[in-house]
């Protein structure tokens, strides 16, 4: 089982992901148990608990996680009071209907469903907010979602958790809860994840087109590579600046690819056995240990 995981925030959850699949848990628990470990850390301020607020100091998270077998999916989206999104993401995923709700709907299906409404807007964050509200130009600022996969035995799980942009518009969604562009699995093939700024990475529906260009035949390094990289410059060839994302992929064997448009760019592995640091630099050309 090969685990992958964007930024090094994860990397505690991965080697909590890979002690439950040694025991035999799901690869939707294990993944959920990654994700919980970044959502509930304060020390972290792009998800869940103690994420930094929008422009009215409201903490919205976003979640989403996909099961690969069947491409099921459950996504939240501008969800308040909750520290955990993905599990009220998940408890979405066999619904016929209703999928992805968002805002007070989202809220209203968590507490349904046994979840506390909670105030997730800590001193550090609101402190900081306090500092950057005076000067409006520094609005939507950029965040750093938790993306994760998991693949082995023959099946593949995406998920992702965020709490946005920092200073974003209220009710603003990103690519994070968006299935095609936030996150993709499909057992048959493997699966991504992106990070970045949601509204380019939207444009691009970037973790499907990985996804398939594996599916074209392209390992999952050349697959992030040519993903990133074209669409980095097809946005400049429309005479836009590309903002910055990046992606990490798996395929349905475990192989693993990263690519990013910033100068570097750092993920997490876990082979089973050891769970390493690694940064992507020149559009994933170059992987470094780190």
């Amino acid at each position: 089982m090969t685990i992958i995981a964007t930024w090094e925030m994860s990397f505690e959850g991965v080697k909590i992901a890979q002690k439950l699949l040694k025991e035999n848990k799901s690869n939707e628990d294990a993944i959920c148990a990654l994700i919980n470990d970044v959502e509930l850390n304060p020390e972290f301020h792009t998800v869940g608990y103690s994420g930094y607020p929008n422009e009215i100091c409201e903490v919205e998270l976003d979640a989403a996680i996909i099961n690969g077998d069947n491409l099921h999916f459950g996504a939240v989206a501008a969800m308040k009071h909750i520290k955990t999104p993905i599990d009220v993401a998940r408890l979405l995923m066999d619904s016929e209907y209703s999928n992805f709700i968002s805002g007070d709907g989202a809220l209203k299906f968590a507490l349904e469903n046994g979840f506390k409404k909670q105030n997730l807007l800590t001193g550090e964050a609101k402190a900081k907010y306090d500092v950057e509200i005076a000067n409006k130009e520094n609005a939507d600022k950029g965040h750093d979602t938790i993306g994760a996969i998991i693949a082995g035995n023959g099946r593949v799980v995406s998920a992702t958790s965020t709490s946005g942009l920092f200073l974003k518009r209220e009710g603003r969604i990103g690519d994070s809860p968006l299935v095609g562009a936030g996150l993709y699995a499909d057992s048959k093939v493997g699966g991504a994840t992106a990070t970045g700024v949601g509204e380019d990475i939207i444009k691009g529906a970037l973790s499907f087109q990985v996804v398939n260009l594996m599916k074209s035949g392209l390992s999952a390094q050349e697959a992030a590579t040519k993903a990133v990289e074209e669409f980095d410059a097809n946005l400049k060839d429309r005479g836009e600046t590309p903002r910055d994302f990046s992606i990490v992929c798996l395929d349905k064997y475990g192989n693993w690819g990263a690519a990013s448009n910033i100068s570097e760019f750092p993920f997490v592995v876990s082979d089973g056995e050891e769970t390493k640091l690694y940064v992507s630099k020149n559009y994933g050309r170059t992987i470094e240990e780190k």
